[in-house]
């Protein structure tokens, strides 16, 4: 006969266990729940940005966030992400600038909460400048933005023509989400556009009689002309004289512009014959040029009044005024004069150099 032995405790060694397993079950919850909750569980030394091109699964997530040296186990990471019930994370564009938890961090991921991206936009840039910088910085490539700006049914809802594209391409620095498509962005640099110029100076443009097109496309001249901001509303000025007394407009970067090229002109390309040319043509030409700043902008609606009609480029890269031809041709032959100083100078260094 086998004889069952039983091993009787007492009232207190009973509960002496139980709180020895309550404890132990405390201490091992509390330290997943610290695990879990650690502020500092995805962190570097520097910020980091993560790029989702499109949703992804907890595998390639934690071998992407160890290759950037964000956490220290992927086992931990998916432990943590199981623990959270995430699975899947959403594409877009996430910053880790300061240390996160599990918890915070897979979460955001999750539940697509961006960081916004900056987009940059320079003043007096080529429209193809200005594609590259953008599609740099966002999701969507250069050809599908290229594609939007020349699309005529999209322009068209904009209340816009293809030759004006670049002067509205308002130069700016835009926050927007990385995931942003090529249609949603350019609306709102147009937004931002209207915004800063037809809605805030309506009554000028009234005043001037003048469309938002002709204000864009002298604003754009002058981008170009003006190396010195201060000599802007002064250039504006200069030109809208010639225009109202019938002269050409003889804007070199226009030559600039039609030539193709961005240099010091030829006398042949003077020539050219091109509807941007306004040393051929009277007016002004088509369409902008480049895309203005607002102080270009404000320089064509509110020029500075006076009598200029000449001007001719100085040492200094400022511009001497004139206001006969008699005092610009001085004025002029005194610039040509330095140039071949200059050319000298270069030709005599590049002689002792050889």
């Amino acid at each position: 006969m086998i004889k069952k032995r039983f091993l009787l405790f007492s009232d207190d060694e009973f509960i002496l266990g139980i709180l020895i397993l309550l404890t132990t079950v405390f201490i091992v919850a509390e330290g997943r729940w610290s695990r879990l909750h650690n502020s500092k569980a995805i962190s570097a030394d520097d910020s980091v940005h993560i790029y989702l091109d499109k949703s992804t699964g907890l595998d390639n997530l934690s071998q992407l966030l160890a290759d950037s040296s964000l956490i220290e186990s992927k086992e931990e990471l998916k432990w943590a992400a199981g623990i959270l019930g995430w699975k899947r994370f959403q594409k877009g564009h996430y910053l880790v600038s300061n240390p996160l938890s599990y918890d915070t961090f897979l979460s955001k991921l999750a539940r697509g909460i961006q960081d916004p991206v900056s987009v940059t936009i320079l003043p007096g840039r080529s429209k193809a400048d200005i594609v590259s910088t953008v599609a740099n910085r966002l999701k969507f490539d250069s050809l599908a933005f290229h594609q939007t700006i020349d699309d005529s049914v999209f322009l068209a809802r904009q209340n816009l023509d293809q030759k004006d594209v670049v002067g509205r391409l308002f130069p700016n620095t835009y926050s927007v989400y990385w995931t942003i498509s090529p249609e949603a962005f350019f609306e709102r640099i147009i937004n931002e556009f209207n915004k800063a110029v037809v809605h805030s100076h309506q009554r000028q443009f009234e005043q001037l009689n003048r469309s938002v097109d002709e204000i864009v496309t002298l604003a754009s001249i002058v981008e170009w002309e003006a190396r010195n901001s201060d000599e802007k509303r002064r250039i504006s000025g200069l030109y809208w004289n010639r225009l109202n007394r019938g002269m050409r407009l003889q804007a070199d970067p226009t030559v600039n512009f039609a030539v193709g090229e961005r240099r010091r002109l030829l006398y042949e390309d003077y020539q050219v014959d091109h509807p941007y040319n306004t040393y051929l043509y009277r007016g002004l030409p088509p369409g902008p040029i480049t895309n203005p700043d607002l102080r270009s902008i404000k320089a064509a609606l509110y020029p500075e009044e006076h009598d200029y009609l000449y001007m001719v480029a100085t040492p200094d890269g400022a511009h001497a005024f004139s206001k006969t031809f008699e005092e610009h041709k001085q004025k002029s032959a005194q610039w040509r004069k330095w140039l071949q100083e200059q050319y000298r100078i270069k030709r005599m260094k590049e002689h002792k150099e050889n």
